[in-house]
């Protein structure tokens, strides 16, 4: 038998989705598995990679059509990622394929070049299972959702509303419909990897766990430290800011890497953070309000009014915030990482979903963990000011803080040894051992 440090080691082809929240827990995976002894390769796509041209720009984001985007870019990418695929091969054994569920191709590559195929799945388990449902909801007629249904609780989704569903982004309900099959349909990948915690999504997990009978690895986040995987550059000087603050006082404002708002909303936001008293921490990404370049359409006045008790900047290093002592409260769009990045952190959230899986998550941070409040209309400088000090400095907010905080505990336990998350990384890696 051969001693361990001559054995081959496995090697692992990671295929990620070029968007911010699908990098992200990607290269967590692959670092971690790279920890536990595995060779990694990443196949990534020209647009948005450190490297930057597949016949996408920036431009094509999308601020439209969800699927069209990704059909164009599942098509473009095919041919490359089979070429570039049979490549490596001819040079060396490759034992399997892990792909973001988005780039669905990846399943078809993987079958024609005879490679297993484990899909990632960079969702909360419970947005797949609203995604799951849409099928069904439109064929009873409660897809679309009419006005008067909307705050209405889904059947078999509770707490779910109509409103919840994540079917915004889509031009069209055929669109919305082959994004479910994508989103749904493993086809012939042999697991699926969540990006999840199961003390959190226990229920949703043992459902689709039933459903797909295939393998499934509830891993969660942060077992790895990667090094810096944002596509913008991050302003670390905030961290310095953030030093001089007390403990607990200062509301972190982002809305992630793909979301937007009109300068209506960026007054209402901007005023309704000055109107709170409370420092805060907010970021504005470049390009992000319609019609400006970064901050020359805050309202006149605004900077005036908020002196030295508020900082913008362009992007930050949202982990090293969201662990500051001085950070007190994140108000979010809540996309799934940041979700989880806060609820692991102990601060809690006022969510302001956009679009997609957002609105599910919203919805289990306000109501179902109870570790956050939820902006439920338009963005009002009023609603901004109370549901800041509402979690700030209100007595709500000292018990969501102590929900968050005991919530944050029971995810570490998940994270040690021994551990659901541990457990499961460690299942992981003898599988695809096995394969």
């Amino acid at each position: 038998m051969e001693e361990q440090g001559t054995q081959r080691r496995c090697i692992v082809v990671l295929v990620p989705c070029p968007f911010q929240g699908h990098i992200t827990p990607m290269l967590q995976l692959g670092t971690v598995l790279h920890s536990m002894g595995f060779s990694i390769i990443i196949a990534h796509t020209k647009f948005n990679s450190p490297n930057p041209s597949d016949g996408l720009t920036q431009s094509d984001c999308p601020s439209g059509d969800v699927f069209a985007f990704l059909s164009t870019l599942n098509t473009n990418c095919k041919g490359r990622l089979r070429a570039c695929l049979e490549q490596l091969m001819e040079q060396q054994e490759v034992d399997c394929i892990i792909y973001d569920t988005l780039m669905y191709i990846s399943e078809a590559v993987a079958n024609h070049l005879n490679l297993p195929s484990i899909v990632l799945r960079t969702m909360g388990a419970s947005s797949l299972m609203a995604y799951k449902a849409i099928p069904r909801l439109q064929a009873e007629g409660c897809v679309p959702p009419q006005d008067f249904i909307l705050q209405a609780l889904v059947p078999e989704l509770e707490p779910l509303r109509f409103k919840d569903l994540p079917i915004s982004k889509f031009n069209s309900l055929e669109s919305l419909l082959q994004m479910c099959a994508i989103a749904c349909n493993i086809k012939t990948s042999v697991a699926i990897i969540w990006n999840t915690i199961d003390y959190l999504e226990h229920s949703s997990l043992v459902q689709l766990h039933q459903h797909y009978k295939v393998p499934s690895f509830s891993i969660g986040h942060k077992f790895a430290s990667v090094s810096p995987s944002s596509l913008l550059k991050e302003d670390t000087d905030c961290i310095t800011w953030l030093d001089k603050q007390a403990p607990n006082s200062v509301i972190y404002v982002s809305l992630g890497s793909l979301a937007s708002m009109d300068e209506k909303e960026l007054a209402e936001t901007a005023w309704g953070l000055a109107n709170s008293d409370q420092p805060f921490l907010w970021v504005i990404r470049p390009a992000s309000v319609a019609g400006s370049e970064w901050v020359e359409l805050l309202p006149e006045g605004f900077k005036e009014a908020i002196g030295e008790k508020g900082l913008i900047v362009k992007w930050a290093p949202q982990k090293d915030v969201l662990a500051h002592g001085a950070v007190g409260g994140f108000l979010s769009h809540c996309g799934w990482n940041s979700t989880l990045e806060s609820i692991s952190e102990g601060v809690p959230m006022i969510c302001w979903p956009s679009f997609g899986d957002q609105m599910v998550n919203a919805r289990y941070v306000s109501h179902v963990w109870r570790v956050g409040l939820e902006l439920e209309n338009e963005l009002e400088r009023r609603e901004i000011e109370r549901a800041v000090r509402s979690l700030m400095v209100d007595k709500e907010g000292e018990e969501i803080r102590q929900r968050v905080i005991d919530l944050k505990e029971k995810i570490a336990l998940c994270m040690r040894d021994g551990g659901s998350s541990c457990n499961s990384l460690n299942d992981l890696k003898e599988y695809i051992l096995s394969l």
